[in-house]
């Protein structure tokens, strides 16, 4: 045990001198490995670990659907959603924020990440709520919290790390994150229709027109149907995730081709940054796996179990103490690094408490979600106010009613389990 507070300490040291947290639990694992079997034997362990990890099928879809999102966002892409959504509810109050919403869901299922997707619908979805008189409050929290959708809709980046660091159906995970996601944008809806109505900060919307709506319409219901196909794909299980993502690149390319929005140089930026991301995150997950093999070999993770066991604390106790630790981690760190670091321990727990493999992953997700609105960091907010050059101050101010609308869907999710797995449950 001796050994295993010296690990800790060499963890938090690591991180407080700005080493990623990922790079720091592997080498405060390996630390600890050889402090407790010897050189030889920990290499025989790290050995089995790199190869278990990076031999994994499912790790191929990482970069697919990395590769897929960039593909389907060149050609200005989410500008033509944004503005198809507008001509579909453009004449309510507050229809271009609610256009936003619905143009942030579509963009959060071509990206899979938070940040690209908060620092995107800043770029393009901000000044046209600015150029329509919106309030700067409402419109930096619309672009900031409809980023966060991505976390949460499939292909989620997110999903597909917890799925892999703890074995669990990624499949099923992305179809159990649909529900939630929805439920989450549909609280945004009301939210938005609310404040600008009580609190004026959005101007009313311009008359309907019908065939407007379907003109604006043409080039994104391509891509809607590809989305739907690939989700379809593994929601029958005619694919598996890893095949369902090389549909999706294949029906991208193919769109981005065909509307001429796809060049060579679109085609190698892409390629290039989906190998930049993969090789993070598989970074991330090998370290964390390193760190897993640490905690199991030396009987922590058992011990922390049965020390729980006895503790006399109901397992919902239990479970909103691990969902308040995974909130307060968010005020600090970002999502890949709360999930390498929980997960070898809170995981197990979670197992040996009863709770769904699934349904724990979407709650987990949910408060990684929130952490990225939550201060200090906030990493959402930073971005939103680096891309539309407003103040800290007005875009957390702004986020205020999202947060708490983050905080009862949240809530919902823990009291109500099936709404999360009646999809995933009925799946072939």
């Amino acid at each position: 045990m001796q050994s295993f507070y010296l690990v800790v300490a060499l963890l938090f040291l690591l991180m407080l001198l700005r080493m990623p947290v990922a790079f720091a639990m592997g080498a405060s694992a390996v630390v600890g490995l050889v402090l407790h079997f010897g050189p030889d034997p920990a290499l025989a362990i790290l050995e089995r670990a790199v190869f278990e990890k990076t031999s994994s099928f499912i790790l191929v879809a990482i970069p697919l659907f990395i590769l897929m999102a960039e593909l389907l966002t060149a050609g200005n892409m989410t500008r033509r959603a944004i503005i198809a959504c507008q001509a579909w509810v453009g004449h309510l109050r507050g229809g271009l924020a609610v256009a936003t919403v619905g143009s942030a869901v579509m963009l959060a299922a071509l990206v899979g990440s938070s940040t690209a997707s908060a620092a995107t619908m800043a770029a393009s979805a901000f000044p046209e709520m600015r150029r329509y008189r919106y309030d700067d409050r409402l419109s930096s929290a619309v672009v900031c919290v409809g980023g966060t959708l991505a976390v949460m809709i499939p292909p989620s980046i997110v999903l597909v790390v917890y799925g892999i660091l703890t074995e669990t159906s990624i499949g099923r995970l992305f179809i159990a994150g649909i529900v939630p996601g929805m439920l989450t944008a549909a609280g945004m809806i009301m939210t938005i229709m609310i404040l600008s109505r009580v609190s004026g900060y959005a101007p009313a919307g311009s008359p309907f027109q019908l065939r407007s709506a379907f003109k604006e319409s043409r080039g994104v219901w391509p891509i809607v149907v590809l989305i739907i196909l690939v989700i379809a794909a593994i929601y029958t299980g005619a694919a598996s995730p890893t095949e369902a993502g090389a549909l999706g690149v294949t029906g991208a390319l193919i769109l981005g081709l065909s509307q001429r929005v796809l060049s060579p140089g679109n085609i190698s930026s892409g390629l290039s940054r989906a190998v930049t991301t993969t090789v993070m995150i598989v970074a991330i997950i090998f370290c964390s796996s390193i760190f897993a093999n640490y905690l199991a070999f030396t009987q922590i993770t058992q011990g922390v179990i049965v020390a729980v066991e006895n503790s006399g604390l109901p397992s919902w106790a239990i479970l909103l103490l691990m969902v308040g630790m995974l909130l307060l981690l968010g005020m600090v760190l970002d999502q890949l690094a709360i999930l390498s670091l929980t997960m070898p321990l809170a995981f197990p727990i979670a197992s040996a408490l009863g709770y769904d493999a699934v349904w724990f992953g979407i709650i987990v997700t949910k408060t990684v979600e929130i952490g990225l609105l939550t201060p200090p960091l906030g990493l959402n907010v930073y971005v939103t106010a680096g891309q539309t050059k407003l103040p800290l101050s007005t875009v957390f101010v702004g986020i205020l009613p999202f947060i708490l609308l983050e905080v009862l869907v949240l809530s919902i999710l823990l009291l109500f389990p099936g709404l999360t797995l009646w999809l995933p449950n009925m799946m072939w």
